[in-house]
């Protein structure tokens, strides 16, 4: 009796050692989004601070700081994917977040060209100034003479 009982105690510690590696496994796998969500976080945060702040990001800055944001998202995408099931993802944190994912790529391709649409203007403008080319806003020859502000109540 006292070997049964020692053979079904033994039974059962291996079985919990096993179930307790096992949600071990599935915490650590589980909790590797964290990092992909905590970098997200940051991104935002870095993308917030530069429209509310006085110093403004370049077209090319922010084209860059989007570029990254784009790769986590691509990133947190394939863990879900891979890990919905295993770690219990609500359906609804998985939309939301293809849902944010696809605003940034949107909000990507509007910086990004407008930030090659910058560096095309630069290059243009550097090229025209070497060619001893128009001082003027728009590369013509500028604004001369004078003009007269409007007298009264505006």
């Amino acid at each position: 009796m006292r070997y049964k009982t020692y053979g079904l105690a033994a039974a059962l510690v291996a079985g919990s050692l096993l179930a307790s590696t096992a949600a071990f496994a599935q915490s650590a796998e589980c909790g590797a989004i964290q990092t992909t969500l905590q970098t997200r976080k940051d991104l935002v945060a870095k993308a917030n601070v530069a429209s509310n702040g006085k110093k403004k990001m370049t077209p090319q800055e922010a084209c860059a700081l989007f570029g990254k944001l784009q790769s986590n998202g691509v990133e947190g995408m394939k863990w879900i994917a891979a890990n919905k099931e295993w770690c219990s993802i609500p359906d609804s944190f998985a939309e939301g977040f293809k849902a944010d994912h696809s605003k940034v790529v949107g909000i990507r391709t509007k910086i990004c060209g407008i930030a090659a649409q910058a560096t095309k203007m630069e290059a243009q403008a550097r090229a025209q100034a070497q060619n001893g080319g128009g001082g003027g806003l728009l590369g013509g020859p500028g604004l001369t003479g004078q003009f007269k502000m409007p007298q009264g109540a505006l």
